[in-house]
């Protein structure tokens, strides 16, 4: 019975996909309607230490996220004899913080620049001082203003600065947008507004006005969103992408991406008042 009820769950489009960026595994989860795991799939990487920057190629966040959704969907096929073709929703999730940055046309600037790097000493230090508020060197503006700081030539042509579950969540949808979990670790944000804190985006924008850049802050950050809306649809090449056999159909709806500490609240229940978690892996930290 309870095979036959996952089959029809799966069979009908009602499974729920996450997928998670770790720092040395990506994984995909499969949930049915009573949010119980049903099918997962794993992908193991390791960064690379390339040039003093610790990274990982897009081309590994491909190779990476679709062998994970394949391992997924044979378990499932396995299991319970049935081809995923369509999905409730999908939510992508990853390593907060680091830096990367495209230009107009979608390429990619420098190599990905992760949360893992200790080279924005200066940057978290000044922007410390300019916003009266914490900024911690994994953050993505302490390595913009780095960037900055150290003159590079690519930071005129920057077009969106995202993370690494935003840019996922870039191509499989087309949407420039982040959870409000996740883009509190790339600027500072305003609770009540639920988006960017706009004094300090100010701030920003007067602290590099000199260098005339063609853009200000907002233009090139992604669009805050809280928990709970959808964030765009699954396109025809955001399903390639994810499933290059073709069987998984676009249209499927997306939450916002979020960061691992977000969604680690969320995996261990800790979202209520006087309730918390210990995450322990590649870093450590409470919430």
């Amino acid at each position: 019975y309870i095979m036959s009820d996952v089959k029809s769950v799966i069979e009908s489009g009602k499974a729920v996909l996450g997928i998670e960026f770790g720092s040395t595994r990506i994984k995909a989860v499969l949930i049915g309607d009573d949010h119980a795991p049903i099918a997962t799939g794993a992908h193991d990487w390791e960064n690379m230490l390339v040039d003093g920057i610790w990274t990982y190629s897009l081309d590994m966040i491909w190779e990476g996220i679709s062998d994970c959704y394949s391992k997924m969907a044979q378990d499932a096929k396995e299991k319970y004899g049935v081809t995923i073709k369509k999905l409730a929703a999908i939510g992508i999730s990853g390593m907060m913080h680091g830096y990367l940055a495209f230009d107009r046309d979608g390429n990619q600037l420098v190599p990905f620049r992760t949360w893992r790097n200790t080279i924005t000493n200066r940057a978290a230090d000044l922007l410390t001082k300019q916003f009266s508020f914490n900024i911690p060197q994994r953050w993505s503006i302490a390595h913009l203003y780095q960037a900055i700081l150290n003159e590079e030539a690519h930071v005129s042509s920057i077009d969106y600065l995202t993370t690494l579950a935003g840019y996922v969540h870039w191509q499989l949808t087309g949407e420039r947008v982040l959870g409000v979990g996740e883009a509190s670790g790339m600027f500072p944000i305003d609770s009540a507004a639920m988006t960017y804190d706009a004094d300090m985006v100010d701030r920003f924008d007067r602290l590099v006005a000199g260098h005339h850049f063609r853009w200000k802050l907002l233009d090139i950050l992604p669009r805050v969103l809280p928990a709970g809306v959808q964030a765009g649809r699954l396109t025809p090449e955001g399903a390639q992408l994810l499933d290059p056999t073709g069987e998984l159909q676009p249209g499927t709806p997306f939450c916002p991406p979020e960061g691992d500490a977000g969604t680690g609240m969320v995996a261990t229940n800790s979202v209520a008042e006087r309730t918390g978690n210990v995450s322990a892996g590649t870093s450590i930290f409470a919430m």
